[in-house]
């Protein structure tokens, strides 16, 4: 597909006319001229592939994500017409997405093996999807705005669909107001989320015309919707049980990301500060590969963001022992085997605040693709 071709999408339920539109901050004329559209969109479609290799190449693409099948009775070379644009805002991700009839499912050993545990907010524009965590079912549909955590493993399905999706990062909704408590696989409802999908509607239009000034403001207004959505629903109704240890690795993750640099950080100061035991905490973080683990990888990630800034000339090593690594060698290896690449092979792609890239995810190439957008959102702004 070319780059500046956009792929057919549905009708939704109501055409632009019909929806109420926040408007963009205008400028004068001569500013405009000085700021030019800062997004370009990563784009993947399997319209121009053979049918029958369509299934395999979108399984292929949303893999970073989620493990997907046809539906039942469906032969395997059946064709399958999908297209994904993303938009990386830095610390917010939009991704628009038109797919057949499909299921997914967000595994366990998937939560395990990488670290993509973001915020994941849906909203349908058409068809319908059922998605179960730990038991619970939620119907999505037109109107409704859907939250769950990439962090803990779910399932679902899904008809033909159109959906607008926002991957938020979890340090952007670090502070909630007390005492709401962010909970998984939940509607949204309310005055203020029927505000949110007015104003999504109106950031959609608006993508290709961004300049990197309107960037931090568009994310920053989007997280305040959301937390107003979250803080005034009456859709939060999961298990007392479930509810508790979210709320417990909500505690850590802050806690962590608060005392990244500290080389103190221990899983013995951890309990310590937060009140928990070491066989709690081990339990809740077994799923991410354990405490030290994930301290280990939020640690690589402040690393990377540090080394991929263009603003940033401290040595490697010196970046290293910032980010809480005791040795060269030993943060070299770790570096290498979470990203692929070397640090200095990562100071090299000067990858820009709050700019997308294009660039193909099949193309060896391209520095960026869509599991590293996923990896990395939020440690470039």
């Amino acid at each position: 597909m070319e780059a500046n071709e956009q792929p057919p999408r549905k009708d939704r339920k109501s055409s632009p006319s019909e929806r109420r539109r926040f408007p963009r901050p205008e400028r004068a004329a001569s500013d405009e001229a000085l700021q030019p559209p800062a997004l370009q969109p990563l784009r993947f479609s399997t319209r121009d592939l053979e049918p029958a290799a369509q299934f395999a190449a979108w399984q292929a693409y949303v893999a970073p994500l989620v493990d997907v099948r046809l539906p039942d009775n469906t032969p395997q070379d059946a064709s399958f017409p999908a297209d994904h644009i993303a938009w990386n805002l830095g610390g917010m991700l939009i991704v628009q997405q038109d797919t057949p009839p499909h299921s997914y499912m967000r595994s366990q050993a998937k939560v395990k093996a990488n670290l993509i545990d973001h915020w994941h907010i849906s909203v349908l524009r058409d068809g319908r999807t059922w998605t179960e965590v730990d038991g619970h079912v939620l119907e999505g549909e037109p109107g409704k705005v859907e939250l769950r955590s990439l962090g803990h493993p779910f399932r679902g399905r899904s008809t033909e669909a159109t959906s607008l999706s926002l991957f938020l990062p979890r340090e952007l909704l670090f502070d909630v107001p007390t005492p709401v408590e962010i909970e998984n696989n939940i509607a949204l409802s309310g005055v203020f989320t029927s505000m949110l999908i007015e104003y999504l509607d109106s950031v959609e239009d608006n993508l290709s015309r961004f300049a990197a000034t309107d960037l931090p403001h568009v994310v920053q207004t989007v997280r305040n919707m959301i937390v107003a959505s979250v803080s005034t629903s009456a859709a939060q109704s999961t298990g007392v049980e479930q509810h508790s240890a979210l709320a417990v690795t909500e505690r850590v993750r802050r806690f962590v990301e608060s005392n990244l640099t500290s080389g103190e950080l221990t899983v013995e100061q951890i309990c310590r500060e937060l009140g928990i035991s070491r066989t709690r905490l081990y339990q809740i973080f077994e799923q991410y590969g354990g405490v030290h683990h994930y301290i280990q990888r939020r640690r690589l990630l402040s690393a990377h963001a540090a080394l991929s800034d263009p603003a940033n000339r401290e040595q490697i090593i010196d970046i290293a022992f910032a980010v809480g690594f005791s040795s060269a060698a030993h943060f070299s290896r770790a570096f290498s085997k979470e990203f692929g690449y070397s640090p200095r092979e990562a100071r090299n792609l000067t990858i820009p605040r709050y700019v997308g890239q294009v660039a193909s995810p099949t193309s060896p190439g391209g520095n960026h693709s869509f599991e590293e957008w996923l990896k990395t959102l939020g440690y470039y702004h």
